[in-house]
C-alpha cells in the first residue's frame, strides 16, 4: 500500500510539473505549446487523481489557482475579490448534472440562467474611480495580475470615462481582450511582410499586444475588450437584482457587451443555447471556445458560493477542441490538378472539433521548414469549421531522437517529371502536365475549353467518366474515341455521342495560338500564346527555341520563358503533342516575326477590319489568322484602313469601306489572300 501511495505521489508531482510549465507557457510567456484540449485533460486528470486521494493535495497544486505568475516585467495590482476561473464541462451529460446540483441546492423545479460566449482571449479587471479609468490588470493568479493600464487605455472599445448618474464611486468592470479575426489575419500579414514571427492564434496575438513594454505597439494591434461582469458592488446605482441587469447596465455604460448574451430557462434551453451558438461559431468575428451558463439570479449566486477554484453558480460549456495533439507518422507529396505538389502530414487519427482527422496540410515546403516539421514528431493539428485540418507547430521537447529534416522532392510522385519551383512562388509544379495522371482531368478540360480547341460537350461530367474509367488519358486519347465507348457512358446515348465525335472533329482544324494555349503551359496565358504564335510562326520553332529566343517575344520574362522550356524539355509532352498531329489536329504555319521581312510579307504590318458573320470562320479566327500573318486589327473604318473583310449581314463598317474606297474582300478572297502570301 505504502509502494502504491509513493508512485501516486511521483505522478502527481509529475502531472503538476508538465500543468505548471505549461501554465507558465500560456499565462507569462504567451507562446502556449499544446492545444487547450491537450492542457485540459491533464488538469481533468490531475483534478480525478487529487479527489481519489485528497490527503495527497497540496497548495501549490494547479487546482488550487488559477492562473500563472505574472511577469516580473510588470507592476502587481491586488484584486480586491478574486478573479476566478470557470468550471468546465464537455458532454451533455455533465450539463444536466450541473443544474441538477443547483436546482437540488436551491430547491427549485428550474433555474433562470444568463447564457454567453466564452471569449477567447485575456481576462482583465478594469477600476473606475469616480467614472475615471485609473488601473487596469490581467487575471494573473487570480488574486494578483499585471498592471497593464497604459497599455489598456489604447484599447479603443474601453471608456476611458463614464458619464450619467448611474456612475458609483468606485466600480470594477472584468472582461476579456481579444483580437478579432479579421484584424489577426492583417496583423500576421503584416509580420509575414515584415520577416517576423507570426502569431498561432488570436488570443495569442491579443495576450502578446497587450503584455507589450512599448504601448505604442499595443496601440497598432487593433485589440477589442468585452465586458462581462463587475467585481461585487453594494452601491445601489449598480444592479443588485440579475446578471443579465448588470449586463445591460454595462452596454449603457457604452461598455461593448455580447449581443450573444441572452437569458434562458432549464437544461433544455442550455443546450439549446449551446447548439445555436455552436452553429454559428465560424461567422463570429471572434474566437470562441464555448458558451457560459451562470445562474441569473446574484443572490442565488452568492447562496451558492464557491469552491476553491471557481464559482458553484457558474460552468463553462466547452465546444469539441478546434486543436488536438498527435503524432506525425508521415509527409507524404501530393499533386494537385494544377500540378502543385503540397506536403501532407499523415497522422495518428485523433479527433479535433468533432471529426476524426487522419491528414493536414503543410501548405508548401517554407512552412514545412519554418515549423521545422519531421516525421515522428508530436504535432498540434488544428481544424476551424469545413477549412481543411493544418499541422499548427511541433511540440519540440517531445521531439524523439534522430529525426531528419524534410526535403523537398526534386521529381513529382506520380509521373516522375521534374518538378520545378518558379521564382516568387511558394510551391514546386509537376512540369508533366500532359501526361501527368494526377493532372489528367484539368488537362482535358483546358484543352477542349472554348479557348483552346472547343470542343463542344465534353465537360466535366463527361471528362470525369472518361477519366475514370481509363478510357482517356492524355488529350490525344481524345481523338481516338468511338461511339461504343461514348454511348455507354452515363447519360451519353448515341445521339450525344455522335455529337462529340463531331465536334471533336471539327477541333482538329485550328490555330497555332489556340493549340500552344491549349497545351495548359505553365505561366502561358491566351495573350501569351498568340505572341509565341506570332513570333515563331511554328510548333516545331517554338519547341527548338532556347531561352534568348524566347526572350525576344513581346512580354515573355526569364520566368515565362523558364515555364516554356521546362514543359517542353519532358520527352512526354512532345509525345503527347505528336500523337495530336498524327490525329489530324493541324493549323496553318507562317513564317513568324523572328523570320519576317515586312519586304516579302505583304501583309505585314496592314490594317484589317472585321464586319458582319463569315459562313466558315469566327472572327476570334479571323483575327488570329490576320496577327499571324504580322497584320493588325483595328476596330473601326478610315481612310488609312488597307481591308475591310465582310460577313453577312455587315453593318456600318461597310458602308463607310465603300465610302472611303477600301477594299473588301470577303470570306474565300480573305483566304486566298492569306495563303499568296
Amino acid at each position: 500500500m505504502r509502494h502504491a501511495l509513493e508512485d501516486i505521489q511521483k505522478q502527481l508531482a509529475a502531472l503538476r510539473e508538465q500543468i505548471k510549465r505549461y501554465d507558465y507557457q500560456y499565462y507569462v510567456l504567451d507562446t502556449p505549446t499544446v492545444p487547450d484540449a491537450e492542457y485540459d485533460r491533464l488538469f481533468r486528470k490531475l483534478q480525478r487523481i487529487e479527489q481519489e486521494y485528497p490527503q495527497l493535495i497540496t497548495p501549490e497544486s494547479p487546482t488550487q489557482r488559477v492562473g500563472g505568475a505574472s511577469l516580473k516585467v510588470f507592476a502587481q495590482i491586488t484584486h480586491d475579490t478574486p478573479m476566478l476561473s470557470l468550471a468546465n464541462a464537455f458532454e451533455t451529460d455533465e450539463i444536466e448534472a450541473f443544474d441538477r446540483r443547483i436546482r437540488e441546492s436551491l430547491q427549485v423545479n428550474a433555474v433562470e440562467y444568463a447564457v454567453e460566449p466564452k471569449f477567447d482571449g485575456l481576462a482583465v479587471s478594469l477600476r473606475y474611480e469616480n467614472g475615471v479609468f485609473k488601473t487596469g490588470a490581467t487575471r494573473g493568479d487570480g488574486h494578483k495580475g499585471e498592471d497593464i493600464t497604459l497599455n489598456l487605455r489604447t484599447v479603443k472599445a474601453i471608456p476611458l470615462s463614464l458619464s450619467g448618474d448611474s456612475v458609483p464611486e468606485l466600480l470594477e468592470v472584468r472582461g476579456e481582450v481579444l483580437m478579432l479575426k479579421a484584424d489577426f489575419v492583417r496583423l500576421n500579414q503584416q509580420c509575414l511582410e515584415k520577416g517576423e514571427k507570426q502569431f498561432a492564434n488570436p488570443r495569442n496575438a491579443a495576450a502578446g499586444s497587450l503584455r507589450q513594454l512599448d504601448s505604442a505597439i499595443t496601440a497598432q494591434r487593433h485589440l477589442m475588450f468585452f465586458a462581462y461582469g463587475v467585481a461585487p458592488n453594494s452601491d445601489a446605482r449598480v444592479p443588485q437584482d440579475t446578471h443579465s441587469a448588470v449586463l445591460a447596465y454595462l452596454g449603457k455604460l457604452h461598455f461593448p457587451v455580447a449581443q450573444e448574451c441572452t437569458v434562458v430557462s432549464g437544461c433544455a434551453a442550455l443546450i439549446n443555447y449551446y447548439r445555436r451558438i455552436g452553429e454559428r461559431r465560424e461567422q463570429l468575428p471572434y474566437d470562441i471556445d464555448g458558451v457560459v451558463y451562470k445562474v441569473n439570479t446574484l443572490a442565488l449566486q452568492t447562496k451558492l458560493g464557491f469552491v476553491s477554484r471557481a464559482p458553484r453558480f457558474a460552468l463553462a460549456h466547452k465546444y469539441p477542441a478546434q486543436e488536438a495533439l498527435t503524432h506525425l507518422l508521415d509527409i507524404q507529396i501530393q499533386v494537385g490538378r494544377t500540378g502543385a505538389l503540397t506536403p501532407v502530414a499523415r497522422l495518428e487519427p485523433v479527433s479535433v472539433g468533432g471529426v476524426t482527422v487522419t491528414n493536414a496540410t503543410l501548405h508548401n515546403a517554407d512552412e514545412v521548414i519554418r515549423k521545422d516539421v519531421r516525421v515522428h514528431d508530436t504535432v498540434v493539428v488544428r481544424r476551424a469549421g469545413d477549412v481543411i485540418p493544418e499541422v499548427v507547430s511541433v511540440v519540440m521537447d517531445q521531439r524523439p531522437k534522430n529525426t531528419q529534416p524534410f526535403i523537398m522532392p526534386q521529381h513529382c510522385p506520380v509521373c516522375g517529371a521534374k518538378a520545378v519551383r518558379i521564382q516568387g512562388e511558394a510551391v514546386s509544379r509537376c512540369t508533366g502536365g500532359l501526361f501527368c495522371p494526377a493532372q489528367r482531368k484539368q488537362a482535358i478540360l483546358h484543352f477542349a475549353s472554348r479557348r483552346a480547341l472547343d470542343i463542344e460537350g465534353l465537360g466535366e461530367k463527361l471528362v470525369e467518366q472518361l477519366v475514370d474509367h481509363a478510357i482517356v488519358k492524355t488529350p490525344a486519347d481524345l481523338y481516338q474515341l468511338g461511339i461504343l465507348a461514348l454511348a455507354n457512358l452515363e447519360r451519353m446515348a448515341e445521339k450525344s455521342a455522335g455529337n462529340i465525335l463531331t465536334a471533336l472533329e471539327k477541333s482538329k482544324q485550328t490555330t497555332l495560338t489556340r493549340f500552344i494555349y491549349a497545351l495548359g503551359i505553365r505561366n502561358v496565358g491566351e495573350a501569351t500564346a498568340k505572341d509565341l504564335a506570332r513570333y515563331f510562326g511554328s510548333l516545331d520553332r517554338l519547341m527548338d527555341a532556347d531561352i534568348d529566343s524566347l526572350l525576344q517575344v513581346t512580354d515573355v520574362g526569364p520566368v515565362v520563358a523558364q515555364s516554356i522550356l521546362d514543359f517542353f524539355a519532358e520527352s512526354h509532352n512532345k509525345e503527347v503533342i505528336e500523337r495530336l498531329r498524327a490525329s489530324g489536329v493541324c493549323w496553318e504555319e507562317v513564317p513568324g516575326e523572328a523570320n519576317l521581312r515586312p519586304d516579302t510579307h505583304f501583309i505585314a504590318g496592314k490594317s484589317f477590319v472585321l464586319t458582319g458573320t463569315l459562313p466558315n470562320m469566327t472572327r476570334d479566327e479571323a483575327r488570329e489568322h490576320i496577327e499571324m500573318h504580322g497584320g493588325k486589327v483595328i476596330g473601326s473604318v478610315s481612310g488609312k484602313t488597307d481591308y475591310v473583310v465582310v460577313g453577312e449581314n455587315p453593318g456600318s463598317k461597310h458602308e463607310k469601306a465603300v465610302r472611303f474606297g477600301v477594299k473588301l474582300l470577303d470570306e474565300d478572297q480573305f483566304k486566298a489572300l492569306l495563303q499568296s502570301f
